[in-house]
């Protein structure tokens, strides 16, 4: 029996190297959608003409960016942390965790606003998790075959897994009184 850390049951890293993991990629994802987002922000809000709006584009994806890659960053690892702590404390990995997380995280980056603030972005930062591990689910069970009936079963030729088991285990075709039968006399020799 092989140990297994949390992480491993749903094919991602363990915990440590986990929030790394949510770090850099949350990083990159701010840093890739904020600069087609300021690139498009630059370009609009240019003087006319197109070489000022390709400067202005390149300019902002150069000032901002880096931000929003940082903020998408700082998101993660609150994340990530709260996810591997409650982890840790519940000893399980289902997607409570990341619920919870999400409110967690969303209450811990509004939390200088006050205490109403607060909740209300712990609530909305939860909801948003919601949705997002309810979305989950209903794709994989949308796009999970269908289980196989015990007709199907028996035509393929193999037992129902979800068939309760036999109460007599079978001894290929013999009964019992032929197992128990005995042929030779008992052996008296001892």
């Amino acid at each position: 029996f092989a140990h297994r850390t949390m992480g491993e049951f749903q094919g991602r890293e363990p915990c440590p190297a986990r929030i790394l993991d949510d770090i850099g990629g949350a990083f990159a994802m701010g840093a890739v959608g904020g600069g087609i987002w300021h690139a498009i922000k630059g370009f609009r809000n240019a003087p006319k003409g197109f070489n000022n709006r390709i400067f202005y584009a390149m300019d902002a994806v150069k000032a901002r960016a880096p931000v929003t890659g940082g903020s998408f960053a700082t998101w993660g690892f609150l994340f990530a942390s709260c996810d591997c702590t409650f982890a840790a404390i519940r000893h399980k990995e289902d997607p409570w965790n990341s619920i919870a997380s999400g409110a967690a995280t969303g209450g811990l980056l509004a939390i200088r606003a006050g205490p109403r603030a607060a909740g209300k972005n712990a609530l909305i930062g939860g909801v948003l998790l919601a949705a997002i591990e309810g979305l989950g689910i209903a794709i994989t069970k949308m796009m999970a075959p269908p289980v196989p009936t015990a007709e199907q079963y028996a035509q393929q030729g193999q037992i129902d897994p979800l068939e309760p088991p036999s109460m007599m285990p079978s001894f290929n075709n013999s009964s019992l009184s032929d197992i128990f039968a005995s042929s030779s006399s008992p052996d008296t020799s001892f």
